[in-house]
């Protein structure tokens, strides 16, 4: 008897710790609001660029999944992904602060203009068949058709980024034994290694000249007023 009411004493602590957390990571749009001064600098200039591990643009972030941030955000706390900059940044944020800041930015910008089409802008013979070399893990079977509407969550919406980011992005799952450069992802590994850098390219050209919903907003502190 003792024994059944210590277990049912552990379980509704647990339940109650596991409660307190779910309502905890609920993130709040007006607080995130107030947690980007680490992110502004880079991801509110439109066109910033960055320059390890090569120059290119800093990903447009406002529009993207608020779940895919919360993850990309935890695996540079991880090391999954090992940007140093961004692992830095990502080191000092608690749950919450994620959390916050991946609904603030994944409603930012949502409401401006038409949304995107449905059907994406027909790709060239060559860079469909790159799309689709892996027939059975295609592209676009994670990404959706139009590199707009992931499978997931954690899929990050793709069209309309920045090329050379992508471009980045991918040779970034190419790299192994770095201590500063990779990410780490199975399925973006194996899928990333079946093309050549070059390959890489055209098809980081043709996704981000698709209409998406990812955009970079320009944050007002940074702009003196007209």
């Amino acid at each position: 008897m003792n024994k059944l009411l210590t277990t049912m004493f552990v379980l509704t602590v647990a339940c109650v710790t596991v409660s307190a957390q779910a309502q905890k990571l609920t993130g709040s749009v007006e607080n995130g609001a107030k947690k980007t001064a680490m992110c502004v600098g880079c991801h509110g200039i439109i066109g910033y660029q960055a320059s390890f591990p090569e120059i290119h643009k800093v990903p447009k972030i406002a529009g993207q999944s608020a779940t895919y941030i919360s993850a990309a955000l935890g695996a540079y706390q991880e090391g999954a992904r090992k940007h140093p900059t961004m692992r830095a940044i990502a080191a000092s944020l608690t749950e919450q602060d994620i959390a916050d800041l991946a609904a603030y930015y994944g409603q930012l910008g949502m409401a401006e203009g038409e949304a995107p089409p449905a059907q994406a802008q027909a790709p060239s013979e060559h860079v469909q068949e790159l799309i689709a070399r892996d027939k059975e893990n295609a592209c676009t079977k994670c990404h959706g058709v139009n590199f707009n509407t992931p499978n997931d969550g954690t899929v990050p919406k793709l069209a309309g980024q920045y090329a050379d980011y992508l471009t980045v992005a991918l040779k970034s799952y190419k790299t192994e034994n770095h201590a500063m450069v990779g990410r780490s992802n199975g399925v973006m590994g194996g899928q990333a290694k079946k093309y050549s850098n070059a390959e890489i390219k055209e098809l980081a050209s043709y996704i981000s000249s698709l209409p998406g919903d990812v955009k970079t907003i320009p944050e007002s502190r940074l702009h003196r007023p007209d």
